[in-house]
């Protein structure tokens, strides 16, 4: 599986995880309301019940002279239905006792809870409903209704009624929530699994289409390089010439151009990804010199350094850098110096240089050294004099995009003494999740 297929089948998990997420958080916030919603409403219509009975019975019995009568609780239809029942009777200022209760004085709450009942119903001067804990642990919703003995309430019918049914019931409720909210959620999962599948179908053709091509185009285009190097290889084993060295040297270097591109279209798809090793940099810029058609006018100071890097791309980095120098550094066969130290490859010429204002733009897709600034003018007049290729702006380019792509950086400074001074800085201990390069190219690979 490529690196590419692999990401957008992680991306389908996400936007899948994602969906069902999104999904379960409304879910549960509707399903939070509707509880909330049912218990008030549950305890609404409780409190309702309740108090319509205790008012109700309050009205059904009466003071007379001083004397409480309840015999119209024995045949009242409310009071025979009432689970508890009970009217408290106090005189001024005392304790309330109870008298008329049902089913048992067991089934009321403790003293000290009938007379705070009794202190509420005297401060409000009306219905009061109340929860208390009934005697077998569970817990019963109180409404006691006053009786008035002339001015000052005498009594109060108390009717109580379990909690424990009301609360059955709203459990059932949040048990169905629960069970068909997670049931709307494994659908959505499944749902917004197939439609990324879907949605991502067109990715995976084209990522397919994509790789087709680039083995394709590989085959194509290396297979007659192949063939015109053998060509203008038998050519000049009759009679060397210049022509067939600069020949010869086109080739090799659009060989080299054909494969980048190729790599790093690999790269920049997902196609393939960057495997970074351990690796010697001195001895990768040592050879990598040493492969160049024009190594002559190169020195190389190395010292041994141990980085983490893809070898071709670090390759061509240090290439494109050293023909920067020798294409812009001054006159055929200046001079070039290349350093190796720890994290660092530095490559001098001793040309002109590029001026302060222009060293990040000639790192961007084609731009050349010749074409930045007014510094060059003279520069770029010999080089379009004598026909010397002038690049196609994508050298620097490159190695920035190398950089990047191994936690690095690409820049241009003044020599000491006159010249360019490019560097290439790499980290020296780079983590091993690097190894998949996240970064975009700049433009198209070659020198």
């Amino acid at each position: 599986m490529s690196p590419a297929v692999a990401r957008l089948r992680r991306t389908r998990r996400l936007m899948t995880l994602l969906f069902a997420s999104a999904t379960a958080a409304c879910l549960v916030v509707l399903a939070v309301v509707a509880v909330r919603i049912d218990s008030g409403s549950r305890r609404s219509g409780l409190d309702h019940e309740v108090g319509s009975r205790a008012v109700g019975l309050s009205r059904a019995v009466w003071f007379d002279a001083g004397v409480l009568h309840l015999e119209p609780l024995r045949e009242d239809e409310l009071a025979r239905s009432a689970e508890v029942l009970a009217v408290l009777q106090a005189a001024p200022g005392e304790s309330p006792s109870v008298r008329n209760v049902v089913p048992a004085r067991s089934a009321l709450p403790g003293q000290g809870r009938l007379d705070g009942v009794w202190r509420s119903v005297l401060e409000e001067q009306g219905t009061v409903v109340v929860s208390t804990p009934s005697a077998d642990g569970g817990r019963l919703r109180w409404a006691a209704a006053p009786v008035w003995d002339g001015d000052r309430i005498g009594a109060a019918v108390l009717v109580g009624t379990e909690l424990a049914r009301s609360e059955r019931d709203h459990d059932v409720l949040v048990r169905w929530l629960a069970l068909g909210c997670t049931a709307l959620v494994c659908c959505a999962a499944a749902v917004g699994h197939l439609l990324s599948g879907r949605a991502m179908r067109p990715a995976l053709r084209g990522l397919a289409q994509q790789e087709q091509f680039l083995a394709e185009a590989a085959h194509e285009l290396r297979t007659p390089l192949a063939t015109l190097r053998l060509v203008v290889e038998r050519d000049s084993s009759s009679g060397a010439s210049a022509s067939s060295d600069e020949a010869l040297r086109l080739v090799d270097r659009l060989s080299r151009l054909v494969t980048g591109l190729l790599a790093r279209a690999r790269l920049e798809s997902g196609a393939q990804r960057a495997e970074l090793v351990p690796l010697r940099l001195d001895q990768l810029v040592e050879t990598t010199v040493e492969e160049l058609p024009d190594h002559a006018s190169v020195t190389v100071t190395s010292q041994p350094v141990v980085v983490l890097g893809d070898p071709d791309l670090l390759a061509q980095a240090v290439r494109n850098l050293v023909e920067n120098a020798q294409r812009h550094g001054g006159p055929a066969g200046s001079p070039v110096e290349v350093t190796v130290a720890p994290g660092l490859v530095t490559v001098r010429d001793h040309g002109a240089g590029v001026p302060p204002a222009d060293r990040e733009r000639v790192f961007g897709r084609g731009v050349t050294r010749a074409s930045s600034g007014a510094g060059a003018d003279s520069q770029s007049r010999t080089a379009t004099e004598t026909g010397a290729a002038s690049g196609t702006g994508a050298g620097l380019a490159i190695v920035r995009w190398v950089a990047g792509l191994h936690h690095g950086t690409a820049r241009l400074a003044d020599a000491p003494g006159g010249g360019l001074l490019a560097e290439l800085r790499l980290p020296t201990d780079v983590p091993r999740a690097s190894s998949s390069s996240s970064h975009e190219g700049p433009g198209t690979v070659g020198a």
